[in-house]
């Protein structure tokens, strides 16, 4: 299963800025798990969008704790619109991601 997470700042962009390397690294932990697959901010930036992998099982859960791991949430600098997604066209090429 694949998830969107649609990330909207809610604080000025050199507070987020602040803990932006702290964000790419929590992000960077999640690549290496092979759940982040692609990741970046909106033009203009306020905010981003994130494709994971997820269970199938309980995505949400998934998205929650993914969520409450990364430091734009823990800091109170954005709003996170988690979206699951059931791939029909394409999802061979996910998959090998």
């Amino acid at each position: 299963m694949y998830a969107l997470m649609i990330v909207r700042y809610r604080r000025p962009i050199a507070e987020i800025e602040a803990v932006t390397e702290a964000h790419r690294a929590y992000l960077r932990t999640l690549q290496a798990q092979g759940i982040l697959l692609a990741s970046g901010p909106m033009d203009p930036r306020n905010g981003g969008v994130i494709l994971f992998r997820v269970q199938d099982a309980n995505p949400l859960a998934d998205l929650d704790a993914i969520r409450d791991g990364d430091p734009f949430f823990q800091q109170g600098l954005a709003t996170y619109e988690p979206l699951v997604w059931k791939v029909s066209f394409g999802k061979e090429g996910l998959d090998r991601l």
